[in-house]
């Protein structure tokens, strides 16, 4: 009989043990079990979730949940430096934590979403109010997508289901080498990037680890190495996907009007040349320089309406005419930046609609805009080839098939050739 309690008083041993050994501590368990919304525990409260009306202020909102002026007036002065409360954004949402009991209801926390990721918790707990912030937890994914382009890159991205920000990206990154607005029926694309989650919901892209686009029959590379302080974008041969000038000053339109010695006039009536490409896009588009340079010129110049000209390395001179404004800060002498934002389309001047006329001239020679040879800038150095063939050699194998992870370029910062 001692014998059977002995072995009975084991067993409980064991198991005691076994479940002490296997189990999380007692605060971790009880992190586990706490119903965390926003970082706030939520139990106890009723939680609604509300979308900002036009209109709408905080003060309307949180005396309408019976915060008083006083400490309304309190959190305006804590929230000034982290959300100001008169920026509040109609579409924007926010949730309301409500304590109730038999005689009243509460409101101890409303949760203010700023964006997609960041939000801000106004706290009202007893006679204190008090401001903090937080950032949703983001899920990143690497994918790898294809897509056969039928009418346009966007049309192409969101037929495939891929994120809308990614036709942006591939613009940026092919913007001097793919001319998108001499796209193909039949051209493709297979890109490599990450893709952020909130919960189930897509919220952008992150890094692009590589691309191929198949342009009228032929592959173009763009494969990320880090080269004079920063990443960016190069051909499998190591030649830069940069170039001298942006194969377009704007995004996201098309060109209704190509250069020509004797175009029909819509206004006139008659053949006259026309020394430029106009691209048809919606009043307010951005129009970039094309390349770096120094504005020689803005004003209105008549039929040309509101115009810019600016001054590049190699006797180039670039034009955009009809602009409906002139960026911020704009004037004659200013230096440029290859694609920063210099005005915006309009239908100033002799113009049937809103759109830009982009015009060229090597010396004072009119070109045409979508034939100009292109220089490329300086390729990979030597010093960096051995690493840049290594890391090329993993995003085009990975671009055309299955690859173990292994064998995936995941970061750039300090490349290790194994």
């Amino acid at each position: 009989m001692k014998k059977i309690y002995f072995a009975i008083a084991l067993l409980l041993c064991s198991g005691v043990m076994f479940w002490g050994c296997g189990s999380k501590s007692g605060e971790e368990n009880e992190a586990e079990e706490r119903n965390l919304v926003f970082g706030i525990d939520a139990d106890g409260y009723t939680i609604e979730k509300h979308t900002v009306e036009r209109g709408d202020t905080w003060s309307k909102i949180l005396d309408a949940n019976g915060i008083d002026a006083r400490r309304i007036s309190q959190l305006d002065r804590l929230a000034a430096d982290v959300c100001p409360l008169r920026q509040i954004r109609a579409g924007n949402n926010y949730t309301t934590f409500i304590k109730s009991d038999s005689v009243s209801q509460v409101l101890d926390y409303v949760v203010y979403e700023k964006n997609l990721t960041d939000y801000v918790v106004f706290a009202f707990l007893g006679d204190s109010v008090s401001v903090s912030t937080g950032v949703r937890d983001v899920d990143v994914r690497r994918q790898k997508s294809s897509a056969v382009i039928e009418s346009s890159l966007w049309g192409a991205i969101m037929k495939e289901n891929m994120p809308y920000s990614l036709a942006s990206e591939l613009e940026d990154i092919y913007q001097w080498t793919v001319d998108f607005f001499g796209i193909q029926a039949g051209d493709s694309f297979t890109v490599i990037y990450d893709e952020k989650f909130i919960d189930t919901l897509s919220v952008g892209i992150g890094r692009v680890w590589g691309a191929k686009f198949n342009h009228g029959g032929k592959d173009i590379y763009a494969i990320p190495f880090p080269q004079g302080g920063k990443v960016q974008y190069w051909e499998a041969d190591g030649g830069s996907l940069r170039k001298q000038l942006l194969k377009a000053p704007l995004k996201f339109t098309r060109i209704s009007s190509k250069f020509s010695n004797a175009r029909y006039h819509p206004i006139l009536k008659v053949y006259r040349p026309h020394h430029g490409v106009d691209y048809a896009a919606p009043v307010g588009t951005p129009v970039r320089s094309v390349a770096d340079g120094t504005v020689i010129m803005k004003g209105n110049k008549g039929a040309a309406g509101n115009m810019i000209k600016v001054k590049h390395p190699g006797n180039l001179t670039s034009g955009y005419l009809h602009l409906s404004r002139y960026a911020k800060g704009l004037y004659v002498g200013k230096h440029v930046s290859q694609g920063e934002v210099i005005g915006y389309v309009g239908s100033t001047g002799r113009s049937t609609g809103p759109h830009l006329d982009f015009r060229l001239w090597r010396g004072s020679t009119p070109i045409n805009p979508l034939k100009v040879p292109q220089k490329p800038a300086e390729p990979i150095s030597k010093d960096n080839r051995e690493k840049f063939e290594w890391v090329r050699d993993r995003v085009i194998a990975e671009l055309n098939g299955e690859v173990p992870d292994s064998m995936r370029i995941t970061q750039l910062d300090s490349i290790v050739i194994r």
